[in-house]
């Protein structure tokens, strides 16, 4: 325990967490720093982000995934959840955006007359946590797709930078709460709802963390909703976060009126 309190040697290597920082500022500048900060919030799992009740699983999903599509800002995007189980996967449109591509500012989607389209497993209705993760990881995939530049690290690191975006979006919690489910199987190799972890529930954290420090949130309002076994990570990531980079924390806000 002795040699814990003394270990000051940082969570993740510079370079690692250099990479985490740099997808935060690639997000801010492809999608709306200034929505991030007046409108982004930290999504919980709890009533107050997910009222209402369903009587079917399939409504269950559809308002789960509505709520999911508003906190990230893409309501204007023509975003469709099919069936439980479908297996039928339309063609995604070529979506551009006029006048920002997420939040209360941005215009209408000029599409085509194919939806974008998220399946989901029914099971999942089970581990609601597990299916907000995914419905959010899907959405950054195709939001992403939108960048004007690609991710840092490039199209290797594409689930990666994704899932840091999805915690941008401010699904953080969900994200570091569910990093070990184990996914399904499924019928088909469409976006379905399968809550596969490609950033390890530590590593989430770390960006849970960044996450917070940007967004001026106490810690007590992360650690709340947080599982018990990362609440001592997250306390010290999110001081490593405010000592050793603050000046990236800067940096970043520096693009809020850019």
């Amino acid at each position: 325990m002795l040699l814990r309190l003394l270990d000051r040697r940082p969570l993740l290597d510079a370079a690692y967490a250099g990479w985490m920082f740099d997808v935060f500022a690639w997000a801010a500048r492809n999608f709306d720093a200034q929505m991030f900060r007046d409108e982004t919030v930290l999504v919980t799992p709890s009533n107050d982000h997910f009222p209402g009740r369903a009587d079917s699983a399939q409504d269950m999903a559809q308002l789960i995934f509505d709520r999911v599509v508003a906190y990230a800002g893409m309501q204007h995007w023509p975003l469709r959840l099919l069936p439980a189980d479908s297996c039928t996967l339309e063609t995604a449109a070529e979506v551009r955006v006029a006048g920002g591509r997420r939040g209360s500012r941005a215009a209408a989607a000029e599409t085509a007359p194919a939806s974008l389209t998220v399946g989901y497993d029914p099971q999942s209705v089970n581990n609601p946590e597990a299916m907000i993760a995914v419905f959010a990881h899907t959405l950054a995939h195709y939001l992403g797709t939108s960048a004007d530049e690609p991710p840092p690290g490039g199209v290797d690191n594409w689930p990666q930078a994704t899932e840091i975006l999805a915690v941008f979006l401010g699904f953080g919690l969900m994200f570091a709460n569910t990093a070990l489910v184990l996914p399904r199987g499924g019928c088909c190799g469409g976006p379905v709802v399968r809550r596969q972890a490609f950033v390890s529930q530590h590593d989430i954290t770390y960006a849970l963390a960044i996450f917070a420090a940007l967004k001026t949130l106490p810690g007590k309002a992360v650690l709340a909703h947080l599982k018990p076994a990362l609440r001592g990570h997250f306390r010290r990531a999110a001081r490593e976060v405010d000592t050793r980079y603050a000046q990236r924390l800067l940096d970043i806000r520096g693009l809020y009126t850019a």
